[in-house]
This record gives structure tokens, C-alpha cells and sequence, in this order.
């Protein structure tokens, strides 16, 4: 794994684990074993920058993972429950879910960094564009596959922020026991 991949990858566990602005910049170099030479050698705009990189990576694996769970499952509800479940999973064997949240950068970043909100929104945005595809295969109307999706992206996220408040994978549980009626009533 080359530096800047490594550095990545450790960044955004600090940042999702502990937030952005809870990891220092020592920290954040040692975590990675690197000088901060080599920090700004990849990322000239320092840690914000590596942050963004931080985003867009966790976009494309978070892509890449909620999409094969997709392609492989019949409907949506099958599909959002088999996510909620792995999620649930890693709660349960690791205390954590690092690997799919970033709602803890959303709230520190969304009003100070605009290329970091944007980020956001693009991870978000791509998380929803997911489950209106398969809501659209399901036979949902445009309007209404939209909908669902943003609120489905909402409730799994907030899911998780009370899972982490809560110490708990009730929440996720939950949200995952409800899917099957709140699909029939959509």
C-alpha cells in the first residue's frame, strides 16, 4: 500500500471514529507514520484536504459495498435490511460501525468547510441514487422512489448516530423491524 493510500485509509478511521477536529494534527501524523512534510507533500491544503480525500474514498467503498448487497437481493426491503444487518454485525462484534458513517464529520463540517459539505452531499446523494434504483426496479413512481430513498438514507443514518449515543444496535434493529410496513405504506 503506497503513503498516501495508507494515509487515507488512517485518517478516515480517526475521523470517523473520534471526528475531525477531535484528531490533532500530531496524532493524525503519527497515527500514519508520516512526517509533515509528507502530509503536505500529498495534500498541499493539509488536513482538510486529506479529509475531502478521506470522503470521496469512503464514497466509493461505501458505493461499492451497498451496491453489491443490492444487485444480489430481490426487493428494496430486502436490500435495506441486509445492510442494516451487516451494519448491526459490526456494531455487535466490534462496538463500532466506523465503516459506514460520517455523520459525526457532517455536523462539524457542513458550516465551516464548503468543499467538505459538498462531499457530504455527494456521498449522501449517492447512498439515495441507490435506493431509488432498486425502488424504481420494485415499481415505485419516480416521485415517490425519491422520496423513499431520501427517507430510508435519513433513517439508517440516524440509526446509527443513535446506535453510537446509545452504545446499542437497538436503533438499527429497529429501523430494520419497521422497513416491511413502512414499504407497504409507501
Amino acid at each position: 500500500m503506497d503513503t498516501k493510500t495508507r494515509m487515507i485509509e488512517t485518517a478516515t478511521t480517526l475521523f470517523q471514529q473520534r471526528g475531525y477536529k477531535s484528531v490533532g494534527l500530531n496524532e493524525l501524523l503519527q497515527a500514519c507514520g508520516i512526517t509533515k512534510g509528507a502530509l503536505y507533500h500529498h495534500f498541499p491544503a493539509g488536513k482538510e484536504e486529506l479529509l475531502i480525500a478521506c470522503l470521496h474514498s469512503l464514497n466509493q467503498t461505501l458505493t461499492r459495498d451497498i451496491e453489491l448487497v443490492f444487485h444480489g437481493t430481490a426487493s428494496t426491503e430486502a436490500a435495506a435490511r441486509a445492510v442494516i444487518g451487516e451494519m448491526i454485525s459490526d456494531l455487535d462484534r466490534d462496538g463500532t460501525i466506523a465503516g459506514y458513517t460520517f455523520s459525526s464529520i457532517v455536523s462539524e463540517m457542513s458550516l465551516l468547510s464548503e468543499p467538505a459539505r459538498e462531499a457530504c452531499r455527494a456521498l449522501y446523494e449517492q447512498i439515495e441514487s441507490i435506493f431509488c434504483a432498486k425502488l424504481l426496479e420494485d415499481g415505485f413512481s419516480s416521485d415517490r422512489a425519491s422520496s423513499v430513498a431520501l427517507f430510508l438514507t435519513a433513517s439508517i443514518e440516524g440509526g446509527l448516530l443513535l446506535c453510537r449515543a446509545q452504545n446499542s444496535s437497538l436503533p438499527l434493529q429497529t429501523i430494520s423491524n419497521v422497513i416491511p410496513q413502512l414499504m407497504k405504506e409507501f
